[in-house]
């Protein structure tokens, strides 16, 4: 696309499905890496992966041409068969059914990087489920609590 010019970072969160404890350190190293490579095929930069035994966080850059929607089917869908498939205990892993997606500037870039990079020791203090909802309400979405989790 000559003329066209565009930095398109997003923050995605999301979780094993009902916050499962699947991901461990090992699992988390290889995952991301896969997950690397299936973005990069697809010319979607990965900047940032990090996360805790039950959820990630990924910093996106997202071509033009491209979508967060497609980027999180194409995430998800190719992970947990890889994971199901890779890892004999996970063989009924499963992400939740949704994501939250947040824009980043670029002046803001450094700051989620290391913020995803510090998940372990973030999450020593806070739940997931207490992030998320701060993530939310921060973001000014109006959400219904029986419908976060799934």
């Amino acid at each position: 696309m000559g003329h066209t010019f565009t930095k398109l970072l997003v923050h995605c969160v999301f979780s094993t499905k009902d916050r499962r404890p699947f991901l461990t350190p090992d699992v988390r190293k290889r995952l991301f890496k896969y997950i690397g490579g299936i973005l990069s095929g697809r010319d979607i930069e990965l900047c940032a992966a990090g996360g805790t035994e039950n959820h990630v966080h990924l910093l996106l850059g997202i071509p033009a041409t491209g979508s967060v929607a497609d980027a999180m089917r194409l995430v998800k869908a190719n992970s947990s068969r890889w994971l199901r498939e890779t890892f004999v205990a996970l063989a009924d892993f499963g992400w939740q059914t949704g994501y939250a997606a947040f824009s980043v500037s670029c002046s803001a870039r450094d700051d989620v990087i290391r913020y995803i990079g510090n998940q372990e020791e973030h999450h020593r203090r806070r739940s997931f489920e207490d992030e998320f909802r701060e993530f939310l309400a921060r973001h000014e979405f109006a959400f219904d609590e029986r419908y976060v989790w799934d």
